[in-house]
């Protein structure tokens, strides 16, 4: 039987190699510039060197500012500038609190997260969500704009839906590197709104956040009778947690995702390297499948 679940390095555009898993910087905030190095470091140190944060982190789990996220990552690394030279860094812009999307102004919006990263260039930039409002020919003259200043590398989208996508794409000369999806075993509409076929078929890495379900399948609470046994005797046969399985789930379509892990515990970022190491076979994952589902596939 094949193992489904790839451990190797993924592309991003034509130049970026990242690992498997990356590290999502939702929950940086709220915490000392050293407890976040550390946790930065964790995470480059496991193999996850692509970082990934947006200019509205800061809103969440305890911050209290836009941009308190990104503010604090530009500070470990002004006092750890070797740390950027060994990651791919990421950001996502177009989400305004109280409007609430707007990329009419990516510009400004892509100059504030440089900005409060302390950096002049972000390797990924990513629409953060589609603004209805926006032309997507205005949105990509802004992206190519931002790509020939050189204050940006590959462009990426998140939370689009394939036609949405599609339609950036066209008035792009350039190809879009990244599609920014939830998918989790709680949560599987990229498996059949076409998000992934779309990957597959263009090209676009997919880079999957919140694999955990927000913890759920980690902690195990709340989840239905079914996926939880599917995943606990899987965690039981290959010796890991109920994480890891859950983590592996999302790696093993041919999409080769990347997984984005957003602990601040320094050892469970570095324990969810355990999930590369897991053995996922085809009866496996559609194990899971239909367990989120309740209801077999037809």
């Amino acid at each position: 039987m094949n193992n489904l679940v790839n451990p190797g390095f993924r592309s991003i555009g034509a130049n970026l190699q990242v690992g498997p898993l990356g590290y999502g910087c939702w929950r940086l905030v709220a915490m000392s510039t050293d407890a976040a190095a550390v946790c930065i470091e964790s995470a480059i140190d496991a193999g996850m060197n692509l970082i990934d944060t947006a200019d509205v982190y800061g809103l969440d789990w305890g911050g209290s500012a836009f941009g308190e996220a990104e503010t604090l990552l530009g500070t470990v690394l002004k006092q750890n500038p070797s740390l950027r030279e060994r990651m791919v860094l990421a950001s996502k812009g177009g989400i305004t609190p109280g409007i609430p999307y707007d990329s009419s102004n990516l510009v400004a919006l892509c100059e504030a997260s440089l900005a409060r990263l302390q950096t002049e260039h972000l390797d990924l930039y990513q629409i953060h969500r589609p603004d209805l409002l926006t032309h997507p020919e205005q949105v990509a003259a802004q992206l190519t704009a931002l790509r020939a200043s050189g204050k940006i590398g590959e462009v990426g989208v998140s939370n689009h839906r394939p036609e949405q996508t599609q339609a950036l794409q066209s008035f792009l000369d350039f190809p879009i590197a990244t599609q920014q999806p939830e998918f989790s075993a709680l949560r599987l509409d990229p498996l059949f709104d076409g998000t992934f076929d779309q990957c597959l078929q263009q090209g676009y890495q997919v880079i999957n956040w919140s694999p955990l379900g927000g913890g759920a399948l980690a902690t195990g609470e709340g989840l239905a009778q079914n996926l939880r046994q599917a995943l606990d005797e899987l965690a039981e046969r290959e010796g890991v947690t109920r994480a890891s399985i859950a983590l592996a789930f999302t790696l093993a379509h041919p999409a080769n995702p990347i997984a984005l892990v957003g602990s601040i515990n320094p050892r469970r970022i570095t324990q969810a390297r355990q999930a590369l190491g897991v053995q996922l076979h085809r009866q496996d994952v559609y194990r899971i499948i239909e367990a989120s589902l309740g209801e077999s596939l037809p």
